[in-house]
């Protein structure tokens, strides 16, 4: 007898099916720590510290989603929040952890996939996204913002760098339906100012900008073709 779609979940694992399974590919990317990637570099976003230079975030509890070798994870410990990261790699989290023991830094790294987390509702100050939501397949958009909206608190913030539709770093500007006629993200999905407004409508919209780029020389990370994006969640 052939399988049955019966539930809303079994439809999403069958459209999850249709992709690329992730945990392989991110394990592969990062067992190479000295590939020429950009962001393997051990530097906050540019966009990140200028929240904390401008006061609009200040130290609480944070939840980073796809934190990757952690370098923003590191940035928040360092200004003193307390921090979750996580990420479905062991890879990238054996170097987050690593990075973290050199600075003495505690921090909890949780290796699962975002839609299998448990977080308590409204026990999040901040939830950062640095390269996650670009990878995240339409179909996973509303658990996505489900995720962060019964995480936040009230007038929490959620920021998120993501890129660019058509920018320098790729962007694919495929439509959703073409998501699954091709069975491929392209690299990841790009975004205009219109639809992260759309996509994000139920927070207020602190700034939405490109990120910098910074030079090799700066302390901080920043490319072209990336979005910057601070949201803070209305009250319940």
């Amino acid at each position: 007898m052939k399988e049955m779609i019966q539930t809303h979940d079994d439809l999403l694992d069958m459209l999850d099916d249709l992709l690329r399974e992730p945990t392989a590919f991110w394990n592969g990317f990062y067992a190479d720590r000295d590939k020429r990637i950009p962001f393997f570099v051990n530097k906050p976003d540019e966009n990140l510290v200028r929240y904390f230079e401008r006061d609009i975030i200040t130290p609480g509890h944070v939840l980073e989603l796809g934190c990757g070798p952690g370098r923003n994870a590191l940035y928040f410990a360092r200004q003193g929040c307390t921090v979750t990261a996580v990420d479905l790699s062991c890879e990238s989290l054996a170097w987050a952890r690593e990075r973290a023991q050199e600075e003495q830094l505690e921090i909890e790294f949780i290796e699962q996939n975002i839609f299998a987390l448990t977080i308590a509702e409204g026990s999040c100050d901040v939830i950062y996204d640095s390269g996650c939501f670009h990878h995240i397949a339409p179909h996973r958009r509303r658990d996505y913002l489900k995720l962060v909206t019964d995480s936040l608190t009230d007038g929490g913030y959620f920021a998120l760098t993501c890129f660019i539709e058509g920018g320098e770093l790729g962007g694919s500007d495929i439509s959703d339906w073409e998501v699954y006629r091709t069975r491929s993200l392209n690299g990841g999905l790009g975004f205009t100012e219109e639809k992260l407004r759309l996509i994000f409508a139920d927070f207020d919209v602190v700034e939405i900008r490109p990120m910098l780029m910074m030079p090799v020389s700066a302390t901080t990370f920043g490319l072209s073709g990336l979005w910057t994006a601070l949201f803070q969640r209305k009250a319940r």
